[in-house]
């Protein structure tokens, strides 16, 4: 454990973007940055040229003190942030890329890591591992490799076999699985309510298998499971999905983050109680696209809860060894 501070540790736990191309004049994200910062997501807002972006995680690299991630939502098809580099969408998306056979899939994930790599991204949030059961899903649909467990399975292995070679983090989204949702979670809180060993079966098996072949981090869903949830918490939030289902008898003991904390699915909680009861279901990372006041304060108010005994100290040093782990094991510790 390196010889930061409680709010050094805390600040680690956190993935956080800035408007536009430039962060210099964005006061919050900087004190973030003074604060040792965890992680960096980038938007098609902060990229607009190819040496641009060069040139801002090169910056970044300078303020960073001990390694941050640099993160990006780089799937393919709808959910591509390279846009204004390329003029538009420039490679397929999950469905129609896996449609085409898994050498074309590889071969497409080979062009984007090199790609990423170039820019000087070290994390994408991908593949997602939801299994399309629902053809009306606002959300997934072809951001899904298909509506069967074993196909999804199949392509997520190729993909993080390929990320892997060329040493990015990848993070499998969204746990417990968003595939049957009929609602999408930046508008909304989902209810899936489906029974337990229908979970199992179907949209838990891709994450399992996905923990097997080594996946370093994952990403749970703000969306409701009834089955696997008694008080009825979302995935992000809960100790029964993220402790008793996914450390425990999954087995997963990599980074689990949080999807974007600005999304409406999570805005039945004040940030600060999403984020105390997230910490303490086992979450160790938190993504919010803006840098704010209320980001900056969030620090300190948990700061003060692990003082008070809220939230034990011992969650956030294991979060930080587990933050750590995957930061010296792709080399991105200093």
């Amino acid at each position: 454990m390196p010889d930061l501070t409680l709010k050094e540790k805390i600040a680690q736990m956190f993935i956080a973007g800035f408007e536009g191309e430039d962060f210099s004049s964005d006061k919050y994200f900087n004190r973030l940055l003074e604060l040792n910062l965890g992680g960096v997501i980038f938007f098609s807002h902060n990229i607009r040229s190819k040496e641009g972006f060069v040139n801002l995680i090169n910056a970044l690299k300078k303020k960073s003190r001990s390694g941050m991630f640099y993160s990006i939502d780089q799937e393919g098809g709808r959910v591509e942030r390279t846009e204004n580099i390329h003029g538009g969408k420039k490679y397929l998306s999950a469905e129609y890329a896996y449609e085409k056979g898994l050498d074309f899939l590889e071969n497409q994930t080979e062009q984007i890591a090199q790609e990423l790599i170039s820019y000087g991204i070290n994390m994408n949030f991908a593949p997602v591992l939801d299994v399309n059961t629902n053809k009306n899903n606002p959300i997934i649909g072809e951001r899904a490799f298909s509506d069967n467990p074993s196909e999804v399975i199949k392509a997520a292995k190729s993909v993080i076999k390929v990320y892997e070679k060329y040493s990015i983090v990848t993070v499998g989204k969204h746990f417990p699985g968003h595939g049957a949702s009929v609602e999408d979670s930046h508008k909304s809180l989902p209810v899936i309510n489906l029974p337990e060993k229908i979970m199992e079966e179907i949209h838990i098996k891709p994450f399992e298998s996905a923990i097997k072949e080594g996946i370093p981090a994952i990403m749970a869903a703000h969306v409701l499971y009834p089955s696997l949830e008694e008080k009825n918490y979302p995935a992000s939030v809960s100790k029964s999905i993220i402790t008793d289902l996914l450390r425990n008898k999954l087995g997963f003991s990599g980074i689990v983050m949080t999807d974007d904390m600005e999304m409406n699915g999570i805005k039945g909680f004040s940030k600060l109680e999403a984020c105390t009861l997230a910490i303490n279901a086992g979450v160790d990372m938190f993504i919010f696209r803006n840098s704010t006041k209320e980001v900056l304060d969030l620090i300190s108010d948990i700061e003060t809860l692990v003082k008070d005994g809220v939230i034990k100290e011992s969650s956030i040093n294991n979060s930080m060894q587990r933050i750590l782990k995957i930061k010296y094991r792709y080399r991105i510790a200093k």
